[in-house]
């Protein structure tokens, strides 16, 4: 069981339209390139710039031929009304209308939760889509469940992102306690690779394909962008339970000797 996650390609549609839409498509093309290749993929929000219906069009021309199962995430730059106009009925979000959405796999299940809000760049989820979360849950207690959403639940240490994670981590943390199956929460926002205990699972939060957030771990220090290269997470089963490799974009090549 492999799941590939990416996050964060902010496709735009002005003047720097070019640069996130090519390391999308080859971010896509890195997954493909896996053997065996991924049961399936994962983008874990911001999946455009600014929320307009042309950015979601050229999104739909990047991922439209993708042979391979993909599940799409609502993040705070996304406008979840557009994002429906173009992908609702779609298998990109699960077959139906909604931002939030379960698909059933064969061996786990993929549970995507819209943690956008009106309030601003923080995240919520609010009580009817943990109430549903909860239910979802339960359907299939023995298989593998990843919860995919874009903010983080919990802190990570960068304190600018820290102040923008999701407002109610603390009760999304209860309803996921309930549920033994929950194999990892799947997150974006940050644009870094990290790991974060969480609910008695782990949450993952994948780097971004576009570019990557400065490590900047004090409050008083500017936080902004990175030209580091562009990557992202792919859960494996492995054993009992899952590693989580990180898995570069570019510089990628043959193998250059043994082990």
């Amino acid at each position: 069981m492999l799941i590939a996650h990416l996050s964060d390609p902010h496709l735009r549609t002005d003047a720097l339209a070019a640069e996130p839409a090519a390391n999308l498509d080859l971010a896509l093309g890195r997954v493909l390139a896996l053997d065996p290749q991924p049961d399936c993929v994962v983008i874990t929000g911001d999946l455009c710039h600014v929320g307009h219906r042309a950015a979601y069009v050229q999104l739909r021309e990047v991922i439209g031929a993708f042979p391979l199962p993909l599940h799409l995430t609502t993040g705070n730059h996304d406008d979840p009304g557009e994002l429906r106009e173009v992908f609702g009925g779609t298998p990109f979000l699960g077959g139906g209308s909604s931002t939030h959405y379960a698909v059933d796999h064969a061996g786990f299940t993929v549970v995507v939760l819209d943690s956008w809000s009106t309030e601003g760049p923080a995240g919520r989820l609010g009580e009817g889509q943990l109430a549903w979360l909860d239910e979802v849950l339960g359907r299939r207690p023995g298989v593998p469940a990843f919860v995919c959403l874009h903010h983080p639940p919990v802190a990570v240490g960068i304190p600018l992102l820290d102040g923008m994670r999701l407002s109610d981590g603390p009760a999304l943390g209860e309803v996921l306690g309930r549920h033994r199956n929950v194999a990892r929460v799947l997150a974006g926002h940050v644009h870094r690779a990290i790991s974060v205990p969480f609910a008695g699972t782990v949450v993952s939060v994948a780097p971004s394909t576009y570019r990557q957030t400065s490590l900047t771990l004090r409050a008083d220090r500017q936080t902004g962008y990175l030209t580091e290269p562009p990557a992202f997470l792919l859960h494996v089963a492995a054993g009992d339970g899952f590693a989580t490799h990180t898995v570069p974009v570019v510089g990628a090549g043959a193998l250059v000797g043994g082990l």
